[in-house]
């Protein structure tokens, strides 16, 4: 019989106590012998010395021990928003989460855009209210709290006592208490025709049985969401909240049998500097020596296997479906990639890019080719981290979510790499959108042709958000298929080249939501001895021909440089509505009619995100520091006025000669 698994993820805001709950929950389980502290820098899955140093959760880490006849794997997040994409990836492997919120503060900014991520991945998800020993911990203030900003489905699932004081526990509620039996129908009755019927006909039908199965069943389908109370701390209410994980979540077995395939959701560098790569299993084995294909087409042999099994990774000839492991030797591997029979790549990003970047200026101009490696590598761990090297201006630069980002990115490039550095002024990154139709065509053997290929390419406009999305529109007989194998294959490696392209748009921006159809194709090849007709065309002709044509044809259609937009929520007291509506208007933002509720009011509107970075400074003192702004990444909306450009990293295509010059300056392979 299969081993059953579950992936369980700990999400929650900054300080709402997740690590010691994670900490707790392997206390209890009897995987360490010892509590750990934030406070001290002693637990297990805050490894890093910056973590420690910090008190704060920077990577994901996974911890495992076993719950009844259910093998955990307990993935511990960061909960600041700087570090969100980190969140992002540990959502794609996970079989069900605890959202852990603060019975003092409440729901919090972050706490909305985890359940909205959890929501849409349909992850099932149990609550736990944290912190009840602390003074101002409230029970059914937070729930409401949840009720009106999370969810309405949820089922306080017991009774807290002693609030605010270090003798707060918690009591789960009898199936036979009739406040419980009540609630809980009221709330499955919405989603379960048969225990409707029940209860609007004879409430008294229900049993507590088929209660508590329809309760299971619910939350392994992510409809409702159980809420426990407690205290990571004290460990009141830990134990009620480990009855319920086995119970409530769904362990998968897998098929260990199946067909090889396993998602990777982190990268890490080893001790000697080698690359380790983090997987769950989904389906089949892989075992050591074994060669694996992954991600772009390609394929590598595992050389060692690390399952979590009651504890830390210890070393294994193979990993089965629904585990966990650590992988050596794929040095290609990236973050996102599927190992085995789906080996697409897979990193989808459901939470907002990054908006932000700043230079990163060394001490010593001897260490740039350090520092060059050192954000290499930090990018392997990050792909959201973009790094981009300007060679005419000997700069780099990186992209950030926030300033706390930027910190931890100086002080680990210190502590790990010996590398003292600073950043220039944080600036804003906007993207470029065609604004219409532009065509262009070089033809094979025409004298403004340097290459011994014809590209011809349109760019269309796309719908918001939807990328860049490259098509052929040519006969496959036209395309060079001895260089790339298949049609497939062409098709693949010019999209990269557009793709790539399309990094630096007319003023400079990552161009994005356009069509780009290549409408003509044809290659040289030997007719000799002697050629008439030229050498072979290589890979090279194409690579190197296509920035010429793109670029021209975006020219010809023109492009909107647009900065990213917000959707802000602010919560304030009532009494502050006028100078928060003062303040927003200064800002430029579109506000909505504010929805009055009492003591507190709410005002939702748009807005620049480098003015919602004002808006938050100046809230606490607009708001007595009682607002609370929660704000989500919503798009792009074009920039009013002067376009602002970015300085390009490389030649611009359309200034031919430059082009060319830096063409003949690049190594070979570049």
């Amino acid at each position: 019989m299969a081993k059953k698994e579950l992936n369980l993820g700990i999400l929650a805001h900054v300080d709402a106590g997740k690590t010691t709950l994670t900490e707790r929950l392997l206390y209890e389980a009897g995987a360490i012998n010892e509590l750990g502290s934030v406070d001290a820098g002693t637990t297990q899955t805050d490894s890093l010395a910056l973590e420690r140093q910090r008190g704060i959760t920077i990577k994901s880490a996974v911890a495992s021990f076993a719950l009844k006849d259910v093998h955990l794997n307990l993935i511990d997040t960061p909960g600041h928003p700087d570090f969100i994409a980190e969140v992002e990836r540990v959502l794609s492997v996970l079989d069900g989460a605890v959202l852990v919120i603060s019975g003092v503060e409440g729901v919090q900014p972050q706490t909305r855009l985890l359940m909205r991520a959890l929501q849409r991945l349909r992850i099932p998800t149990l609550v736990f209210v944290n912190k009840i020993d602390r003074p101002g911990a409230g029970d059914d203030r937070v729930v409401q709290a949840i009720s009106e900003r999370l969810t309405t489905a949820v089922v306080p699932m017991g009774t807290a006592h002693a609030l605010g004081t270090r003798a707060a526990d918690f009591t789960l509620s009898s199936a036979e208490d009739p406040a419980f039996r009540a609630r809980l129908a009221e709330v499955l009755a919405e989603r379960d025709d048969g225990i409707m019927a029940a209860y609007v006909g004879d409430e008294s039908n229900l049993r507590s049985q088929q209660l508590r199965d329809a309760l299971a069943d619910q939350t392994k389908r992510a409809l409702v969401h159980p809420v426990f109370f407690g205290s990571a701390v004290t460990g009141a209410g830990v134990e009620s909240l480990m009855a319920g994980i086995p119970e409530l979540l769904p362990a998968s077995t897998g098929d260990p049998d199946g067909p090889g395939s396993g998602t990777v959701f982190k990268i890490e560098r080893g001790a000697g500097g080698e690359k380790v790569a983090y997987i769950r299993m989904f389906s089949g084995t892989i075992h050591t020596r074994e060669r694996v294909r992954f991600g772009r087409g390609l394929e590598d042999k595992i050389t060692a296997i690390n399952v979590f099994e009651r504890g830390p990774a210890v070393q294994r000839p193979s990993v089965s479906a629904g585990a966990v492991a650590k992988l050596w030797g794929l040095s290609e591997i990236q973050i996102g990639d599927r190992i085995g029979e789906t080996g697409a790549d897979a990193s989808d990003h459901h939470f907002s890019p990054p908006t932000l970047e700043s230079v990163v200026v060394t001490g010593q101009p001897d260490d740039r080719a350090r520092l060059r490696v050192a954000l290499a590598q930090l990018a392997e761990q990050d792909p959201l981290i973009d790094v981009r090297q300007d060679d005419r201006r000997q700069e780099i630069s990186v992209s950030l979510y926030g300033e706390v980002q930027k910190e931890v990115i100086q002080a680990t490039l210190a502590n790990e790499y010996g590398l003292e550095v600073t950043f220039r002024e944080t600036t804003q990154i906007c993207i470029e959108r065609p604004i219409g139709t532009g065509e262009a065509i070089e033809i094979l053997r025409a004298e403004s042709n340097p290459f011994l290929a014809t590209i011809g390419l349109r760019i269309d406009p796309a719908p918001e958000g939807s990328g860049i999305d490259f098509r052929l529109q040519v006969d496959p007989r036209t395309a060079p298929l001895y260089l790339y194998k298949t049609f497939e294959g062409f098709s693949e490696r010019m999209g990269q080249y557009v793709r790539h392209t399309l990094r630096e748009g007319l003023f400079g921006w990552q161009v994005s939501d356009c069509i780009v159809m290549m409408t003509r194709c044809t290659y040289s090849v030997p007719d000799g001895p002697p050629s008439r007709r030229g050498p072979l065309s290589t890979a090279a002709d194409f690579r190197k021909l296509t920035p010429l044509v793109l670029m021209q044809a975006l020219e010809r259609a023109g492009t909107a440089v647009c900065e990213p937009i917000v959707q802000v929520s602010v919560e304030i007291p009532t009494t502050t509505i006028g100078a928060v509506m003062a303040a927003l208007a200064r800002l430029g933002a579109a506000i909505e009619t504010p929805s009055l509720a009492g003591k507190l009011s709410m005002i939702e509107t748009v807005l620049p995100a480098a003015r919602a970075d004002d808006l938050q400074r100046q809230l606490p003192g607009l708001t007595g520091g009682e607002g609370v702004l929660d704000s989500s990444f919503a798009g792009y909306q074009p920039v009013s006025g002067t376009a602002p450009t970015r300085q390009r990293t490389t030649a611009n295509p359309l200034n031919r000669e430059e082009y060319m010059f830096q063409l003949a300056r690049r190594p070979a392979g570049r």
